[in-house]
């Protein structure tokens, strides 16, 4: 039962940056991939990165360069560090992790799925 609880939304001005941080909670043997989604009103939900657990890391086009995610294993926290931020990036921003329970499920390659509940990011003109 892994629960994702997400905090770093907010307003700022074109040009500015924000930091977004996703914390997980509970116990889980590894992750296969966690990933940053964002949906703009009247858009369609968008993978803006993902991160696996080999520690590539891949961003949409529109994102490459400005937006950067890490992960803190102390902390069992992933982050989107976004920096000179468009007004075309407000929207609601998603935490998602895909996990492996135990050691069985992860041979299995059956994974599990987390989702946070979201946080907006509105970025000012």
């Amino acid at each position: 039962q892994v629960q994702l609880v997400e905090s770093g939304g907010g307003l700022v001005q074109a040009g500015g940056s924000l930091r977004l941080s996703c914390a997980a909670s509970g116990s889980f043997f590894s992750f296969r991939d966690m990933g940053w989604f964002r949906q703009a009103p009247g858009k369609q939900r968008e993978l803006v990165g993902r991160m696996t657990t080999f520690g590539s890391i891949q961003y949409v086009d529109s994102v490459k360069d400005r937006f950067t995610i890490s992960r803190d294993n102390a902390k069992n926290t992933w982050y989107l560090q976004m920096d000179s931020l468009k007004p075309e990036d407000t929207a609601d921003y998603y935490c998602n992790l895909n996990y492996f329970a135990d050691i069985s499920r992860a041979r299995q390659a059956d994974a599990m799925a987390a989702w946070g509940k979201g946080t907006l990011v509105t970025v000012s003109s």
